[in-house]
């Protein structure tokens, strides 16, 4: 029915109803009943806040975030930034969100990849890959992750010492104490070429958006890719160029019964990353297979009609529709890594949740410690679900 021939009268919104101070008035009602609930729960918590102060009061155990500010004298031995034992103790629950954050991140990357190449391959045409992929995924799903953590670090403490480390290339030797390979000599020349190389990522994203909307309005079409090279390889090749363009390499040689110099990749940390990216891809292989199957089969046979090949038709077409199926269990997956990085107390590396257990140790402020470890994990799920959001609805269709 068109607008021309609707009556005018039912456009009308109908009109709202006075607020009445009754009872019968399901408003009042509502309202009423709101104020009870939130007064009942600020009563509860009011309570177990009086009694949880007066407790600590009698036992005199201080309360508050002072600590923060006194020396740790606590050893880290991987840390992102400097940390010496002589630091304060919110120096040291630093270095652990950072510890959190960077096998949380690293972890996230890899097992997408290793899940999207595990799901896909489960849906392989050739009968052994099929199989592979499937044994993996139903052995790694039933096989606790703590378990599994205990096992990779079993398996890196049971590689040789140093003097009798495998020595498969020139500077990289694999032992017992971890992962030792050759590393740049980082100066600010590198850090500012980073910043040139992200600005350059950026910039190109800006200057395709305004040539596609230039394109939309006048037909022309405009190459992206020369400014492409220009802002992310050459930008920052001139701004390291101009800073002197240090490139000293730092390789690793045996002192004594270790390793000094380059860079290290510890045992705890890879057996962390490996059990963390091998247990999520188990899951993550599941969510990109239902994902693609849910793409209808009229897809695949429309591409193929046109002479499309089989990975043309996964990477351009039925891919790109899948995510919209994907994200939302993907987004689980991703914060499930970060809360299950947890685990690394029961291997040694030093996370969030090591250090701040060894803080609340010595300061004795338990209320104080385990507020800092759920506000971080609270922070990095929230950051990933807002992202997650983000580039969910940024991806769904648009009804026209």
């Amino acid at each position: 029915m068109s607008d021309a021939t609707v009556d005018p009268r039912f456009r009308r919104k109908p009109p709202k109803r006075p607020l009445r101070l009754s009872w019968a008035d399901e408003r009042i009602r509502g309202i009423v009943w709101q104020i009870l609930v939130v007064g009942v729960v600020g009563t509860i918590f009011y309570w177990l806040w009086s009694n949880t102060a007066h407790n600590l009061e009698v036992r005199r155990i201080a309360t508050g975030f002072g600590f923060l500010n006194r020396e740790a004298g606590l050893p880290i031995a991987e840390h992102v930034i400097s940390y010496e034992p002589t630091d304060t103790y919110l120096r040291a629950l630093t270095v652990g969100v950072l510890n959190t954050l960077k096998v949380s991140i690293v972890g996230i990357v890899l097992a997408t990849i290793l899940g999207t190449t595990i799901g896909i391959a489960r849906l392989s045409k050739n009968f052994l890959v099929s199989k592979i992929a499937s044994f993996y995924v139903e052995v790694i799903r039933d096989l606790p992750l703590l378990l599994q953590l205990l096992f990779w670090y079993t398996v890196m403490q049971g590689l040789p010492g140093p003097r009798q480390a495998f020595h498969p290339t020139e500077g990289v030797f694999l032992s017992n104490r971890g992962l030792r390979f050759p590393a740049l000599e980082w100066e600010g020349a590198h850090t500012a070429a980073v910043v040139a190389f992200i600005a350059g990522i950026v910039l190109t994203w800006l200057y395709g958006r305004s040539a596609r909307a230039k394109q939309m309005a006048d037909g022309q079409p405009r190459r992206v890719w020369p400014a492409a090279i220009a802002l992310i390889a050459g930008l920052p090749v001139v701004v390291w160029l101009a800073m002197g363009a240090p490139w000293t390499i730092e390789w690793p040689a045996l002192r004594g019964f270790n390793f000094r110099g380059g860079a290290n990749v510890s045992p705890e940390f890879a057996a962390l990353l490996i059990g963390l990216v091998t247990y999520t891809a188990g899951f993550i292989a599941e969510v990109v297979r239902a994902g693609i199957l849910a793409v209808n089969q009229g897809q695949w046979e429309a591409a193929q009609a046109l002479g499309l090949r089989h990975g043309s038709v996964l990477r351009l077409i039925v891919l790109p529709q899948a995510l919209r199926v994907i994200i939302p269990p993907l987004t689980s997956n991703y914060l499930s890594l970060a809360k299950n990085s947890s685990l690394a107390v029961a291997i040694g590396y030093q996370d969030i949740v090591s250090i701040a257990n060894t803080t609340l140790n010595q300061t004795g402020q338990a209320i104080e410690g385990i507020a800092i470890i759920m506000a971080v994990y609270l922070t990095i799920s929230l950051s990933i679900s807002l992202f997650m959001n983000w580039y969910n609805a940024r991806i769904a269709l648009v009804e026209r």
